[in-house]
């Protein structure tokens, strides 16, 4: 199974922030999604929106427990690795993108395809695919 399989499957939209909001801002954009994950842009006249990083629930964490309440001010780029994105693209086999998360301690993988961000998948998606795949599908009998 490849990681386009899953994206068809879910929502379009991407949840995004930019790399100098707040903290506080990320937080508020993760809770009304219901989302534990926001792909991090960097807007570059050059070079249009740039997927560079992920800021996660962990980073909002981090941010409180090392600054305080204070963190919840500092910039999301503070708290991300530009340096280290760890991507994949659609025709990637879940069991690489497996690979790839538990190789980076990482939960959420930005998906990539042609220079584009199409979409994320997280290990919660991987693990779905890999549990409905294992149950063989059950006939009910009618009365």
């Amino acid at each position: 199974m490849q990681v386009g399989d899953i994206l068809r499957k879910k929502a379009a939209r991407v949840a995004t922030v930019r790399m100098n909001e707040t903290v506080a801002i990320a937080a508020q954009l993760m809770r009304s999604g219901n989302i534990s994950a926001l792909v991090v842009k960097d807007v570059v006249r050059t070079e249009g929106n740039t997927a560079v990083g992920m800021f996660t629930e962990r980073d909002v964490v981090r941010a409180i427990a090392q600054y305080g309440a204070a963190g919840v001010n500092m910039r999301v780029s503070q708290f991300i690795s530009v340096q280290q994105l760890v991507s994949c693209t659609s025709t990637d086999t879940l069991e690489h993108v497996r690979h790839l998360m538990s190789k980076h301690h990482i939960r959420h993988v930005p998906v990539i395809d042609n220079y584009s961000l199409i979409g994320v998948i997280s290990i919660r998606d991987i693990t779905t695919a890999f549990d409905d795949e294992a149950t063989p599908y059950k006939l009910v009998a009618s009365a």
